[in-house]
């Protein structure tokens, strides 16, 4: 069973720093294509990076140079390392991983949420001005 576990949101100042964790078990294909999400209310879910075994990764444009993505896989667990946090990054974010062995370091990845079947349960994280 495919369990992804997310931790590592709350509530900064604008300007402060979050680092998000995904615990990923029960997944065949982790070393390939993985994901972060992030879905503000009454927004549609956005993708935010992406990362795959080729060492590719893919950011959205307004989180460019603010965001990195990474994967420590001895402990099978993806980062997203958030730093000059903006009150429009409040939102709810998700890891996610697609049903199949897939690379997706290009930008069509980050705009196709329904390519991923496996998602956490999200971690809430709210940036205050």
């Amino acid at each position: 069973q495919v369990q992804l576990v997310e931790s590592g949101g709350g509530s900064v100042q604008a300007g402060g720093s979050l680092r998000l964790s995904c615990v990923v078990s029960g997944y065949t294909y982790s070393r390939y294509c993985m994901a972060w999400f992030r879905q503000a209310p009454g927004k549609e879910r956005e993708g935010v990076a992406t990362l795959d075994s080729s060492g590719g990764t893919n950011y959205a444009d307004d989180v460019k140079g603010r965001f990195t993505i990474s994967k420590d896989y001895a402990k099978n667990t993806l980062y997203l390392q958030m730093n000059s946090l903006k009150p429009d990054d409040t939102a709810m974010y998700y890891c996610a991983a697609p049903s199949y062995r897939t690379l997706c370091s290009d930008p069509y990845w980050l705009g196709q949420p329904t390519n991923f079947k496996y998602w956490g349960q999200g971690t809430q994280v709210t940036v205050s001005s």
